[in-house]
């Protein structure tokens, strides 16, 4: 049966990767259908990520809700009034250094509100086929790779990491709920995504704002870790086509097939925003600066994206060059952006127009 794909859910729309997916949702000439966001609006949940979709769609095809997953009550409400016939699920707890810190959070929110969120699907769906809950993962929940090889949809889970065991159970929840209830879902599984809009305290933001402030560039360890980078486009563009023609209880690994050690691209990131903002590299890289490492730092991630390409027909359309060059150039015309997100001035923003939490 065709999926609706009229009334989408899409959670944490208000994060990074989520509201470049509800941007590219918009921008697909095949959907006509509404989306309601559904984000917290915790540290990095910014409303001005979506502020002009929100002016030409609000109240019609867009609709925001600040609320949380781990409150079933609200869930609920939501599956009522707007009639859900799909949910994207990328609410979720995200950084490691954050999860190694303080744990709680991360199992309250990545897997009691997983499972809070099945569940009100599954009230309001009851043996709908036309459905779909489409769960986004991460590629950290297989543990650690060697020098060569490459995890699959068949890898066993092996998380090191607060964090990756929390999506490693929300993952195996969605799996059960598909598995003994029959719920249409699918999930998907990638790599470390980079682009505009993301919070910086992840890797690529903070080195741009860095070099550009002439701050040190902190590295771990060794500098010789290993991810594969997606830019989230290409991330967004998997996941419509998972919605449209994924099978039922399938799991796809999408990635950006493109692996760096973090030195390496540190000093990539010198070269080139050196050269955009028309300084020499050398200044620059002359800020790398080698901190202790993570605790229980995996070494290397890397994803076999046969599936996804063989069975859907999806492949990356922006190589690392280009979206480096793109992402560069955003955090350098987005200044006002980055100064309210850094300053906390957004969320006094938030506090004004929504409350406290």
């Amino acid at each position: 049966m065709s999926r609706s794909l009229q009334s989408v859910l899409v959670t944490g729309g208000s994060g990074f990767i989520g509201a470049n997916f509800i941007r590219y949702l918009f921008e697909q000439p095949s959907f006509t259908g509404q989306v309601v966001n559904l984000d917290a609006l915790t540290y990095a949940g910014n409303p001005a990520n979506l502020a002009d979709l929100a002016d030409a769609y609000g109240g019609s095809r867009y609709h925001f809700k600040r609320g949380d997953i781990r409150d079933f009550e609200t869930l609920a409400d939501i599956f009522s009034r707007y009639e859900i016939d799909t949910v994207v699920h990328f609410a979720a707890e995200s950084h490691v250094d954050r999860s190694i810190l303080g744990p709680r959070v991360f199992i309250e929110t990545n897997v009691l509100g997983t499972s809070n969120l099945l569940e009100a699907a599954r009230a309001a769906w009851k043996d709908r086929a036309d459905v779909l809950f489409h769960h986004v993962s991460t590629d950290e929940v297989f543990g650690s790779l060697g020098e060569a090889g490459f995890f699959s949809e068949e890898t066993l889970y092996d998380p090191k990491s607060p964090y990756s065991a929390s999506k490693a159970g929300s993952d195996h929840l969605v799996r059960s709920w598909a598995h003994t209830y029959g719920l249409p879902a699918t999930i998907s599984n990638c790599t470390n995504n980079y682009g505009p809009y993301q919070f910086p305290e992840k890797m690529i933001p903070i080195m741009i704002l860095n070099i550009l402030e002439g701050k040190p560039l902190p590295v771990y360890g060794d500098g010789k870790n290993i991810r594969d980078w997606l830019y989230v486009t290409d991330h967004a563009e998997a996941i419509w086509m998972i919605m449209n023609a994924g099978g039922a209880g399938e799991t796809y690994l999408v990635g950006g097939e493109n692996e760096w050690e973090n030195l390496t691209l540190v000093e990539t990131l010198c070269d080139k925003v050196a050269a955009a903002a028309g300084r020499p590299a050398s200044k620059a890289r002359e800020l790398i600066t080698f901190v202790s490492d993570r605790p229980g730092h995996d070494r290397r991630y890397a994803v076999d994206c046969r599936k996804v390409k063989n069975e859907l027909g999806w492949a990356q359309r922006h190589s690392f060059s280009e979206g480096l060059d793109a992402t560069i150039r955003w955090y350098m015309e987005n200044t006002e952006w980055v100064e309210q997100v850094r300053s906390g001035e957004y969320q006094k923003w938030i506090e004004d127009n929504y409350g406290r939490r």
